[in-house]
């Protein structure tokens, strides 16, 4: 299986025009196509994003032991 990602713009009557190199030539295939405008997943919160993970942090948080740093030769 080869999965292309492509974003493409339709034309003014809706119509999507594809032409992608698979490099499977002559090879019977089964194509999926996604159409998903992209508008529709920019810039938005999963729903119920905020009721899933409020509170998921409610125990502090602290940074543990570094340990000790190694003596270094000065830069000059």
């Amino acid at each position: 299986m080869v999965i292309i990602p492509v974003k493409a713009r339709l034309e003014a009557d809706g119509i999507l025009n594809l032409r992608i190199p698979t490099g499977l030539p002559g090879t019977d295939v089964e194509v999926v196509v996604v159409v998903q405008p992209l508008e529709a997943r920019a810039n938005k919160w999963p729903e119920d994003f905020f009721q899933e993970t409020y509170g998921a942090l409610a125990q502090p948080i602290e940074r543990g032991s570094q340990g000790a740093f190694d003596d270094r030769e000065v830069l000059r």
